[in-house]
């Protein structure tokens, strides 16, 4: 084993959290800081593009192209969950769309015991973390790393959903991360002048140069290693040799929702029972490590449309393609700088049950059979529905000692009464925004599900059918069960968990700024910073 050294602290993962930690505890010259990262440098140029992960959704080295277990309420599919390999993790490879979620999804977080973490304490993390560019309020940053922008232009087809929406009753919103987050309106994307601004891009850049800051990359972690119970390091694997390093204050797992649970088994904290059958020396018994795996499920509708203005119509002509790569190159417009979300919206289904929205609505102008596959050849967009906070939970566990070996992954869709109501009455929602003058104009037929499909057991069938992941994979080593909410690995020491795992429950809406917010407030936590109080009051 080669000896990488001794440091202040040791982060394993350079993804949306690893990247932001790295940044704020290198801040300090005094202290040495160690980041790994399984995966490459993001140097492949798909990555810096927007429209880019596309390309990137089955990508066989920047991602860990992860798959569930065949899922007993989707006939039995595996279901595709791509993580991102390289540094960034999915902040380099995902749709770019900036959402926060819902204040009451905190709030629920601080009043189920995770301390410190209500939306009051968590809305300075997210004013700090960003660079707002449309100025700073109540709500938004200006002076943080990672920019937030708007889309590089409107489309008509965009245009036409938001007004279908108000005449449905829905109310028009510019911004689903201010005052509220019900209604309809364009995406805001982690995106600047057209380029991507991930985690790297925004945190892990500027403070690369860092002579207090060492970067490791295609290190795959292995086990974390330990003196009695204090956590002092880990141990990793790279081109066939096999290497180590310590952390003196701390060693920090980031590594997802997914990476996570499987490397505390495999050093030995979760199920003793199950650790032992997979002959693993038992650190701390705890049950709860892989368990309450939550993500969100899409359900995808496609309609043909009359107007040739679709992504669709672009890539299926040489001289629109040859166009659409011009505007991007000179202007920085165009297709080329769409987020997985062109527009959308937060709705109240028939099914909800409070004055929450429980449905998130992405409006996309193109269509495919399936994500990551070939666009469609004729003129399409696509609305697709997504359940904000299901009810129905999953796991992920270790299956092998051996770190090479995916985890198994069940994430358990629609495994309750109410995640099927609820995704019936998605699809009827979107429907019915479809039907109203301002979007039927343009609309020549409901590809998918069909207009035959009409009663809820139909409806249930197609989505059991067609119905995929939002890769929003949380909670599996949630505050108060398997983390306190210092985020300190409840039975050891000296280690702590920051990354999406580490969630209650998941939060209403796309993950990746809530996870950055997570780290930003982590940091702070592990360097004994007072809390963001002076902000809280303004904010």
């Amino acid at each position: 084993m080669i000896d990488r050294g001794h440091f202040d602290y040791v982060i394993i993962g350079a993804g949306s959290a690893g990247c932001v930690l790295a940044n704020r505890l290198s801040a300090d010259p005094r202290l040495s800081v160690l980041l790994l990262e399984a995966g490459p440098a993001d140097r492949n140029p798909w990555i810096h593009v927007p429209l880019g992960y596309g390309r990137l959704f089955n990508h066989p080295v920047l991602n860990w192209g992860y798959k569930t277990q065949p899922e007993p309420q989707l006939e039995h599919r595996q279901i595709s969950q791509p993580r991102g390999k390289v540094l960034g993790g999915s902040s380099s490879i995902n749709g770019l769309v900036y959402i926060r979620g819902q204040r009451e999804d905190f709030d629920d977080w601080a009043n189920a015991g995770a301390t410190g973490w209500s939306y009051a304490e968590m809305l300075p993390y997210f004013k700090r973390s960003e660079n707002q560019a449309r100025g700073a309020d109540a709500w938004h940053g200006v002076d943080g790393p990672l920019s937030v922008s708007d889309q590089s232009e409107p489309h008509i087809l965009c245009d036409a959903y938001i007004a279908a929406a108000v005449e449905a009753g829905y109310p028009a919103n510019p911004d689903f991360n201010g005052a509220a987050q019900e209604g309809a309106g364009y995406f805001q994307t982690t995106s600047h002048r057209g380029r991507r601004c991930s985690a790297a891009v925004a945190y892990l850049r500027p403070a690369r140069q860092r002579p207090n800051l060492t970067i490791v990359t295609n290190a795959h972690a292995r086990r974390i290693l330990f003196d009695g119970a204090r956590a002092i390091g880990v141990e990793w694997t790279s081109g066939g040799q096999l290497f180590c390093a310590y952390g003196g204050r701390e060693t920090i797992l980031a590594t997802g929702a997914i990476n996570t649970p499987q490397l505390l088994e495999l050093s030995g904290i979760g199920d003793g029972q199950r650790l032992q059958s997979l002959g693993i020396e038992v650190r701390h018994d705890n049950q709860a490590v892989g368990e309450n795996l939550q993500d969100h499920m899409q359900v995808r509708c496609v309609f043909e449309t009359n107007q040739k203005v679709t992504l669709n119509d672009d890539m299926g002509s040489l001289a629109r393609k040859i166009r659409m790569v011009a505007r991007y190159v000179l202007q920085r417009k165009g297709p080329l700088t769409v987020s997985a979300g062109y527009a959308g919206g937060f709705f109240r289904t028939a099914a909800a049950k409070d004055m929450r929205p429980d449905m998130e609505v992405h409006f996309i102008t193109f269509s495919t059979n399936k994500m990551g596959d070939s666009l469609d050849p004729f003129s399409a967009f696509t609305a697709s529905s997504c359940q904000l906070r299901p009810t129905s939970r999953g796991h992920v566990h270790a299956v092998s000692p051996d770190p090479m070996v995916a985890p198994d992954i069940l994430a358990n869709y629609l495994s309750t009464e109410e995640d099927r109501a609820t995704n019936i009455a998605g699809l009827r929602l979107i429907r019915n925004i479809m039907a109203q003058p301002a979007m039927a104009r343009y609309i020549t037929n409901e590809r998918m599900p069909g207009p035959d499909l009409t009663s809820d057991d139909a409806l249930l069938a197609y989505i059991r059918q067609n119905a995929a992941s939002l890769y929003h994979p949380t909670c599996t080593a949630a505050i108060g069960q398997v983390v306190d909410p210092q985020l300190r690995v409840i039975g050891v020491d000296g280690l702590r968990v920051v990354d999406a795992s580490v969630m209650p429950s998941v939060v209403s809406g796309n993950c990746n700024a809530a996870i950055i917010a997570i780290a930003e407030r982590a940091a702070d936590l592990i360097l004994g910073v007072p809390m963001l109080e002076k902000e809280m009051a303004n904010g």
